[in-house]
């Protein structure tokens, strides 16, 4: 450990970077078949082909992780985001998943996912102005189990 130098910094070279990030792949691979991990994505769109909405998700085994979900503004508040995450949820079924999960900030839609059904797993405090960061979790039936 002597021989080591230690290093702090704002501004990681990509390089150093890129370094840890493979390191933690090939150590990931090592470990587990994330080869199995699927993409799931559902997209709202106009009749021109603009998108208004997406959600994009992944599988792995009896879990779902819904990673992003986007409506945008002028198309808030009219149902996409809940039919996106039924979507989502209808694919993660067929897939056979047990567990929908996902990471929202109290600025974020909490209560959209609450009215969903899901529920706080986790609660981090302490970030600027009183937010929020949720974990937040929904156990469905999978359509193999029904």
């Amino acid at each position: 450990m002597d021989e080591l130098t230690w290093e702090q910094t704002d501004a990681p070279a990509r390089g150093d970077a890129a370094t840890v990030d493979a390191g933690l792949d090939a150590f990931n691979a090592a470990a587990a078949d994330l080869d199995a991990v699927r993409p799931l994505a559902c997209f709202a769109r106009r009749a021109d082909g603009t998108l208004v909405g997406g959600a994009i998700a992944r599988t792995w085994g009896a879990c779902c992780e819904i990673q992003q979900l986007w409506v945008d503004e002028a198309h808030r508040r009219q149902g996409i985001g809940r039919r996106l995450v039924g979507m989502v949820e209808a694919e993660a079924r067929a897939r056979g998943c047990t567990l929908l999960y996902l990471e929202t900030f109290s600025f974020q839609c909490p209560d959209l996912y609450r009215a969903l059904g899901f529920e706080i797993a986790c609660a981090f405090e302490g970030f600027p102005d009183g937010i929020v960061k949720y974990t937040m979790r929904k156990a469905i039936r999978s359509d193999a189990a029904r």
